[in-house]
């Protein structure tokens, strides 16, 4: 079940998606809120926030082993579209120290890794947006901000 893209995070921005008056979906972080604030403000919330560089990703093995890397992926996670899916709806790697609120995952730079590899970032997209809808009705929810 993909949830698409749903366009800029509306007012009130990045408290309102961590206090739940926004719901959780795919959104454009607003220029006027940098991502280093948005998980500032996730960690006070109780969230796990996780930054995804993807600048200078080009292809499906480049981001695959960003994820792996910028993201703590477990030694199990197998490097394909499959694998990346499991470790986004398993995420019981993430819950080292603890059960957050939510997850918030900051992919930073997503134009210039969708203008580099158009076709890898529509699958990613489709994958988060997926990874999106499955914690959407659970007790702790999953955002995506892109910048």
């Amino acid at each position: 079940m993909t949830t698409g893209t749903t366009g800029e995070l509306p007012a009130p921005g990045v408290p309102g998606l961590l206090d739940g008056t926004i719901p959780p979906g795919t959104y454009r972080l607003p220029a006027t809120e940098s991502p280093s604030h948005a998980a500032k403000l996730a960690a006070e919330a109780g969230w796990h926030a996780a930054h995804l560089g993807l600048r200078d990703i080009d292809g499906k093995a480049a981001f695959l082993d960003r994820c792996a890397a910028d993201l703590g992926f477990p030694g199990w996670f197998g490097h394909n579209w499959d694998a990346l899916a499991d470790c986004l709806t398993d995420l019981s790697w993430w819950r080292k120290d603890g059960d957050p609120r939510g997850y918030l995952l900051l992919a930073e730079d997503w134009d210039a890794f969708r203008a580099a590899a158009p076709d890898t970032a529509a699958t990613a997209a489709e994958i988060l947006d997926d990874a999106v809808a499955f914690w959407r009705d659970r007790d702790t929810p999953m955002a995506v901000l892109r910048t």
